[in-house]
């Protein structure tokens, strides 16, 4: 009997010093010159794909030249408004707007997330709308914006706090529903409640839902602008990007309309790269769901 127990802890020994050996295994990072081939070279050799198809359509002549330019066209329209130093003014204008929208977003929805997370009746009363609100068109809530704010920036940052502020509370909801509970009653046992268990355990616990509402309430804060912008123009609210596009449209002005679409979509994408996908690969390894450390 006595034996076997010894035979026992000598296996879990051997197979706590194994673990150990596992955990202490260096990890190999890639030469940073790989790390950048891999990760830039998907991406260019897609947006050359691109415009070669678009140049091609382009010389079959499959639209006239004033309905569907070619890259060359919409680049020196890129390069003329840069001369003019307007892109500059028109990017800060939609980016400001856009940042200030999303961070009172954040203010609002979170403790909206919270709410519905942790009281079963407010979840079945407005849970529902929640979800109502957050598959709703922005640009649905452009006319009654400016029915009740006028042409002001009050009318955009309403669109845009309407479009952002359900995505940001369903993704809590979904992470806070994800966390353990003995997580919480962990916690609890080491006196964090009320706020200090939101603040230390439980949006910790639920950050990566969390994240990834925030995630989705950018690209709909970034698409109500756009929508706010186009519709609600006014000389005392500044051009933005959406508002240079509904001028391009009114003069017909075909490779500036699809200049602003791209700084449009640019901005969107490096938002991403820069923002959001640090901050989630980050999140996610420090759970130890992500093991790639390039």
């Amino acid at each position: 009997m006595a034996s076997t127990e010894v035979q026992q802890q000598s296996d879990m020994a051997d197979l706590g010093a194994g673990l150990d050996a596992l955990e202490d295994v260096p990890v190999r990072r890639a030469p940073l010159g790989r790390t950048l081939l891999a990760k830039a070279l998907p991406p260019l050799t897609a947006v050359v794909l691109v415009l070669l198809a678009w140049q091609g359509v382009y010389a079959a002549h499959v639209k006239p030249a004033y309905l569907l330019p070619g890259p060359l066209d919409v680049w020196d329209s890129l390069h003329d408004q840069w001369l003019q130093g307007t892109i500059g003014a028109m990017i800060w204008t939609s980016l400001s707007r856009g940042i200030l929208g999303f961070l009172i977003s954040v203010l609002i929805g979170t403790p909206i997330g919270l709410l519905v997370a942790r009281s079963r009746l407010v979840r079945a009363a407005i849970g529902p709308i929640l979800s109502g609100l957050q598959s709703m068109p922005s640009v649905a809530w452009v006319p009654p914006a400016i029915i009740w704010f006028g042409l002001s920036n009050a009318t955009i940052y309403a669109v845009v706090l309407l479009g952002a502020v359900p995505s940001i509370a369903n993704g809590l909801v979904a992470g806070v529903d994800q966390v353990q509970p003995i997580y919480l009653r962990a916690g609890r046992t080491l006196g964090a409640t009320g706020l200090r268990g939101v603040r230390h355990v439980l949006i910790p616990a639920a950050l990566p839902g969390y994240l990834a509402g925030l995630k989705q309430a950018w690209a709909f804060a970034w698409r109500s602008l756009m929508a706010a912008e186009l519709i609600a123009s006014s000389p005392a609210l500044g051009i933005g990007l959406g508002q240079a596009l509904e001028n391009a449209r009114d003069q017909q002005d075909m490779p500036t309309v699809l200049a602003t679409i791209l700084l449009i979509l640019f901005i969107g994408v490096c938002v991403e790269l820069v923002v959001f996908s640090p901050l989630e690969r980050h999140v996610l390894r420090s759970r130890g769901l992500l093991t790639d450390r390039r």
